[in-house]
């Protein structure tokens, strides 16, 4: 009888892929998680008790069959663990990177729950599909016929990306327009390297574009070309746009010089990284090289622009953060790894205020945890006469992000949205209540994840094609 490929779990111990030295990793912005090699992964995978109630998949935004791609991992037999793993998830090979599995489906994973360390799910599905593209197993879009219908998708963040995918693969004509020169939104221009190389991205970019998708870049909606324009050239529109207005603090200095927005700062050091001259990093103003950089803020974001000012050259890096460590909505994982790269976290603490132009320094004051707010979160309060200025030749506020008012913007009044901003839209079909026009991701949600708007992307695209008659009209012949 061959032995059990599976439930290896009380005699294999949880072994994430290799991780380079913080010495090493601070130097470039390079992903610090090495690859597993084959029978690592297959080791790995084998962990998997193949519980009857999969707790990851349920807490799986995409309900991704996990424990199915494991198993067939464990066996070698990689092909169909992709197809599985591919079959819900447009982007796997991106969420194995960049999602906060301790969160979601490795935080919910069941021998995690009895002391043996959860199964290393993310790193097993970056495995999975980076070995599919070294063997040739991702290809693009592919429709057996075309169709007639056509949608507009504005935004080419991953839930446009998704919903395009979805929809070139029913055959569907895809325009996506978007205001930068490169394709990706985020996943190319605020998130850095180390947590996601840009090349990841833009082979999907290239992907898509073999397949048959149609993208207006530099192109932004409302000044270039109108809302109402788009929705005359096409049967359907996805608004995908994300949010980027930075939440911003009322407070003395805010304004002033080297007081930046972190998704400026992100955005310089990413485009460095393919080689663009950008004149506010080159001229010194978002670079954080030989700088104090104070980071406020508690998210990934915030995360992000501690590790890049690492990377730069900082003299230091300090993050302020108003609540305590347990409390922070970032990934703890994330703030492991920036603690090792030399960056220190001063909890309970928030700004006030901010010193000299340029900026010499944060006004800060401690704070407390008191009574949980509306949402169940603790409270935090100030602590009287605690008041104290922080160093700090460049701050970054990563403080979170808003909608821009798309109504105003793209001259469209009837857009619906709510108090907050964020566009009115059924959660599963992403339909709004103008006729033909969807919303999807982070304007409807506000900000989330990515793997939310690629499941966001894909619900909307299935939702379209029921409008478009089903696939119907690409049976094979």
């Amino acid at each position: 009888m061959a032995e059990q490929p599976m439930l290896t779990f009380t005699r294999v111990p949880r072994d994430m892929p290799e991780k380079r030295p913080p010495d090493l990793r601070r130097t470039d912005f390079r992903e610090i998680y090495a690859e597993y090699a084959d029978a690592k992964a297959q080791e790995q995978s084998s962990r998997c008790s193949q519980c009857g109630v999969p707790y990851c998949q349920s807490h799986c935004p995409l309900q991704n069959n996990i424990p199915d791609w494991l198993r067939l991992t464990a066996e070698g037999r990689l092909r169909e663990a992709y197809d599985v793993s591919q079959a819900t998830n447009t982007f796997p090979e991106i969420c194995g990177r960049i999602c906060p599995q301790d969160r979601l489906c490795e935080g919910n994973c069941v021998i995690e729950q009895s002391g043996h360390g959860t199964v290393t799910i993310g790193s097993v599905e970056k495995y999975i599909t980076d070995t599919a593209w070294e063997e040739g197993w991702v290809t693009p879009p592919s429709p057996s016929r075309e169709r007639e219908e056509s949608v507009g998708i504005i935004g080419a963040g991953p839930g446009g990306l998704a919903a395009a995918d979805m929809l070139r693969r029913a055959g569907v004509q895809v325009t996506i327009y978007d205001r930068y020169d490169r394709a990706g939104g985020l996943l190319t221009y605020g998130i850095p390297g180390f947590k996601l190389e840009k090349d990841v991205v833009m082979r999907r970019n290239r992907q898509l574009e073999e397949g048959g998708v149609t993208f207006r870049l530099n192109c932004d909606v409302g000044r270039d070309i109108s809302f109402d324009e788009i929705r005359d050239a096409h049967d359907a529109v996805i608004i995908a746009t994300g949010v980027y207005k930075t939440r911003e603090i009322q407070a003395p200095g805010v304004g002033g010089l080297g007081v930046e927005r972190a998704i400026d700062f992100l955005t310089a050091s990413n485009r460095k990284s393919f080689g663009d001259a950008v004149e506010a990093f080159d001229s010194g103003r978002l670079d954080a090289k030989g700088k104090r950089v104070v980071v406020i803020g508690g998210g990934d974001t915030a995360m992000d622009c501690v590790r890049t000012s690492i990377r730069q050259g900082a003299e230091s890096v300090k993050c302020l953060y108003r609540r305590d460590r347990t409390n922070m909505p970032g990934s703890q994982r994330e703030v492991a790894n920036a603690e090792e790269e030399g960056v220190v976290f001063e909890w309970l603490t928030a700004p006030k205020g901010f010193s000299g132009d340029p900026v010499s320094g944060v006004m800060a004051q401690r704070m407390r945890l008191g009574q949980p707010d509306a949402t169940g979160r603790q409270a935090p309060e100030l602590v009287d006469g605690s008041d104290y200025t922080e160093e700090a030749d460049l701050v970054i506020m990563a403080l979170g992000f808003e909608p821009e008012d798309l109504p105003t913007l793209w001259d469209v009044p009837d857009l619906p949205v709510n108090r907050w901003g964020t566009i009115k839209a059924d959660y599963i079909t992403g339909a709004t209540a103008l006729d033909g026009v969807y919303a999807v991701g982070d304007i409807v949600r506000g900000a989330s994840l990515v793997v939310w708007a690629i499941k966001d992307g894909r619900d909307c695209a299935a939702a379209i094609l029921d409008r478009f008659g089903g696939l119907t009209a690409v049976a094979a012949e």
